[in-house]
């Protein structure tokens, strides 16, 4: 959400509440919505109607290249451009390659995942090294409170917003 947009946030004292709140603004077509929770709610990805994240994908994928690369490197420098026969072995004995296969590509995979994760929750620094506002809703979101927040512009506009919240049994609303 940029920080430039309207954003309604609905207070909520339980998880279920937040799960029930979530799938009535789904199902009435809100886009872009988004929740706080103090921990992990089990099932509001699918109440919220996010889609599966793609930083798997990518990191299962620099795996395979990573682990094809150590491989191949280690290829190359045992049997074409160091070939040194040691005791009757051949030069492209793979079990001796295991490790520095497994190896490189656990690396690619963790630092695909870790770039692939600050890039899909946009965590890059907005202004200098750790610039931009930051903003704290309700500071006892991180203890025992949760919020489902709804942009106002592609949804109808607050006013709109604002009501259908409290049909859904959300009291305390607050527009940021």
């Amino acid at each position: 959400m940029a920080r430039e947009d309207k954003i309604l946030v609905g207070y909520l004292e339980t998880p279920e509440g937040l799960l029930e709140a979530a799938e009535k603004c789904r199902d009435r077509g809100f886009k872009r919505l988004d929740a706080l929770m103090p921990f992990p709610v089990h099932g509001f990805e699918e109440a919220l109607g996010l889609k599966k994240s793609w930083v798997p994908a990518a990191a299962k994928t620099m795996l395979v290249t990573g682990a094809f690369l150590g491989f191949t490197f280690e290829l190359w420098t045992s049997a074409i451009d160091w070939p040194l026969n040691i005791g009757g072995k051949p030069l492209n004995s793979w079990p001796a390659f295991i490790p520095i296969v497994f190896e490189s590509g656990v690396l690619l995979a963790g630092l695909t995942t870790i770039l692939s994760l600050l890039i899909a929750a946009r965590l890059f620094p907005a202004k200098g090294l750790f610039g931009g506002k930051k903003l704290i809703y309700d500071e006892r979101l991180t203890n025992d409170r949760f919020a489902i927040l709804v942009p106002a512009e592609p949804n109808g506009g607050p006013e709109k917003i604002a009501q259908f919240l409290k049909e859904c049994g959300i009291d305390e609303i607050e527009e940021v």
